[in-house]
């Protein structure tokens, strides 16, 4: 059964790894994280140890996601939330890509990512930054 999942994003500026650190200790759960090194997604050294994603799932059923902003890209504290779209339904995350991005910003364009899925990142027409992953890479683009 394919499934889609709706759950906020947290950008940090190098303190990611604590911060979920600290609601892996709050909520409980399992905790994983990748670095921007084990996914060779950085050529700055600086960023080799920074949190590219982590994930904190729990029983009950809460997600939360979260990341280290890279040195290049701003963040500004009380913006540094956006809503993350996930799952293996790919016509259905599409859609949701499509109608989102329609009239807004694509910062990063919906294609296949380092990690195998298909990823992107938009800012919609009212100023809300979207993350959209599509599990298992999807099929190929032609």
């Amino acid at each position: 059964m394919a499934t889609v999942r709706l759950n906020p994003y947290l950008n940090f500026r190098d303190t990611a790894k604590a911060a979920m650190e600290f609601y892996h200790s709050v909520f409980g759960g399992e905790l994983n994280t990748s670095t921007f090194g084990e996914f060779h997604a950085s050529e700055d050294p600086a960023e080799q140890d920074k949190i590219m994603h982590a994930m904190l799932e729990t029983p009950s059923g809460l997600v939360l996601m979260a990341a280290d902003t890279p040195n290049g890209m701003d963040l500004t504290p009380g913006d540094n939330l956006a809503v993350s779209l996930s799952g293996d339904d790919e016509a259905e995350l599409r859609g949701y890509w499509d109608k989102l991005s329609d009239g807004g910003q694509v910062t990063v364009p919906l294609e296949k990512a380092p990690w195998g899925d298909y990823f992107g990142m938009c800012t919609d027409k009212f100023g809300i930054r979207w993350l959209v992953n599509v599990a298992g890479g999807g099929a190929e683009q032609s």
